[in-house]
């Protein structure tokens, strides 16, 4: 009975934390576009760490079991998911005075395709001639969303462009920290994997901040800006990965992409009461294109791979 009801329960855990992202995105994060993105990463980066190494020490044990290609995993996950992927997220987020930032959410919303082609290219998947039609429809509906009718111009001094394409990079990034995290997860738990991602991320985003010698940029932060870093460590950082991973152990993948849908959904509504900003009709066609063509691969999936494998077995 008990477990009858986790899994009723576990849509809401993840349909929370993709809220909790939301907010971070178009509430909290905005506060520190004046300080440097590789400071605002690092502080939340280690900070998370600091929070929870206490809880995992007696875990360490463990990674004796992890061989050579599982250690360059976990690096492929700390690398493209904490740093790269969060780098290029927060750049994206810190135009908020040129930009709705709900576009930028919605761009991550088109980490699915890419996890798909990244497993097809790294793992030698086969991909389904039906998966590359929705997919380039996703990436078409992407662009009304971000662009309207307009063409991009780099000379106008509209940050449209730029924002779209830290937001694109990050997607990219979080999309190949899924593919690698498949072949972490096979021995580890995937509360002790969340840990060492932010571990290697923080030991990662230190020897940025020293190579780009960002440390003398703290004397900048605010007490304001200070709070926004404790509520996001408390919030929307580590506490939103783990209510995530709590309930997509009990959620297939397909109905834990729709319930991230709270993600992008969350964006527009804050969007619109923070900032008062709203989007065109034809970004609202690009956007509900890019969702039904997401839904639409996430469910069908399985179905497709199916069908791949049964052309093998017929050739």
């Amino acid at each position: 009975m008990r477990e009858e009801i986790k899994e009723k329960l576990a849509p809401y855990f993840v349909i929370m934390a993709a809220s909790l992202w939301g907010v971070d995105g178009i509430v909290l994060r905005p506060y520190l576009y004046q300080l440097p993105v590789t400071l605002v990463v690092l502080i939340e980066t280690c900070l998370a760490t600091l929070l929870m190494t206490p809880f995992f020490l007696r875990y360490f044990k463990r990674l004796r079991i992890l061989n050579f290609k599982e250690w360059l995993a976990l690096g492929a996950v700390a690398l493209f998911g904490g740093a790269v992927g969060t780098l290029a997220i927060t750049r994206a987020i810190f135009y908020v005075n040129y930009v709705n930032l709900s576009v930028v959410v919605l761009i991550q919303k088109l980490q699915p395709v890419f996890a798909i082609a990244l497993a097809a290219l790294l793992l030698k998947e086969r991909l389904s001639k039906k998966f590359l039609k929705w997919a380039a429809l996703a990436l078409l509906g992407a662009y009304f969303m971000t662009f309207g009718w307009r063409l991009p111009n780099l000379f106008t001094g509209d940050k449209t462009v730029q924002a779209a394409g830290f937001a694109m990079l990050a997607t990219i990034s979080f999309a190949s920290s899924t593919v690698f995290s498949k072949r972490l997860l096979r021995r580890i738990d995937f509360h002790f994997a969340t840990y060492l991602r932010f571990l290697v991320t923080a030991f990662i985003m230190l020897l940025i901040a020293l190579v780009s010698k960002t440390f003398p940029a703290i004397r900048q932060i605010t007490s304001q800006q200070l709070l926004v870093f404790i509520l996001i460590v408390f919030s929307t950082g580590a506490p939103a990965i783990f209510l995530y991973y709590y309930g997509l152990r009990k959620i297939p993948a397909s109905v834990a992409t729709i319930c991230e849908l709270s993600f992008p959904a969350t964006a527009i509504l804050l969007e619109y009461f923070v900032r008062h900003r709203l989007l065109d009709p034809v970004q609202w066609l690009g956007t509900f294109v890019l969702i039904f063509a997401i839904v639409r691969i996430s469910l069908r999936m399985n179905e497709w791979k199916k069908e791949i494998k049964e052309e093998n077995v017929d050739n």
